[in-house]
């Protein structure tokens, strides 16, 4: 990975998170790294902070890059594409991190034989606590697969998978974060409503869920038996475990998550179409 020259076609959110990462990790030095963006002063920004070479020139991004992340919006796909796509050379591995935007439909707008592999991260990867799903396109060797791995664990953790599994990944991980926001703010309600001062509540609940997922990740211990380990017979714990059975919490997670990995089916046959047209 080193020796690879590494060109950022989007230099939003999760893009930094990337570059931010591969330097905190020696994965790469701020020389073989560039960005390209419609911004300038977006540029200019994440050029001091991180030392990387910058363009407004997408042209010269895909000149100077072994590896090019997609890293832009879903909905300028089409057009970014459109201007540069036929550039790819064999030589090259595109990367996308565009949410919704399947394998197939990103093929259709490259030369044919080009190397695709496309990923499915989250926003905790701003964090280096990220879990990143990849996915190999066609023609995308094992090489290929074991680089974008190596990218994406300089933010958190790496699964590969078939491509057919993404949308689930989406559903779970990819909109997962949303839903733990929302249990910690109901956490910290339930703390505020028993006494608690509101940031304090919020610190709690925050370090609450953040320790339980750390000991569940190093422990590796099913979460049943984690649970169990807290639940004293009579105690306070299976009294709360009661209650959040008797609002079906488990039934209503699980259909968030079936909710959301349809919903990402229907956006990716959306985007597949428009890129097919």
């Amino acid at each position: 990975m080193k020796t690879r020259r590494l060109g950022f076609l989007g230099a939003g959110n999760m893009a930094t998170a990337l570059i931010r990462g591969l330097l905190h990790g020696n994965v790469l030095p701020p020389s073989r790294i560039l960005a390209s963006d419609v911004k300038a002063e977006r540029l200019e920004q994440i050029g001091n902070e991180h030392g990387i070479r910058t363009t407004m020139d997408n042209h010269q991004l895909l000149r100077e890059s072994d590896v090019v992340v997609l890293s832009v919006k879903p909905q300028v796909i089409d057009r970014v594409l459109t201007e540069i796509g036929a550039e790819l050379r064999p030589d090259q591995l595109l990367v996308s991190v565009a949410a919704g935007v399947p394998l197939e439909a990103l093929e259709s707008r490259l030369p044919p034989g080009s190397r695709v592999v496309r990923t499915m991260p989250n926003t905790p990867a701003t964090v280096q606590a990220g879990a990143t799903a990849v996915a190999a396109g066609t023609n995308a060797t094992a090489d290929d697969l074991r680089l974008a791995r190596e990218m994406f664990e300089a933010v958190g953790r790496v699964v590969v998978l078939d491509e057919v599994l993404l949308d689930a990944v989406t559903g779970l991980s990819g909109s997962g974060p949303a839903y733990v926001m929302l249990i910690i703010e109901a956490l910290a309600d339930g703390g505020v409503k028993v006494g608690l001062h509101r940031d304090t509540a919020l610190l709690l609940a925050a370090q609450t869920v953040f320790g339980s997922a750390k000991l569940l990740l190093e422990t590796g211990e099913h979460p049943g038996r984690l649970k169990d380990m807290v639940t004293s017979p009579g105690g306070t714990a299976i009294a709360g475990l009661h209650t959040l059975e008797s609002g079906a919490l488990r039934k209503t997670l699980i259909d968030a998550v079936e909710c959301a990995t349809r919903r990402a089916a229907e956006l990716g046959a959306d985007m597949s179409a428009k890129l097919r047209r």
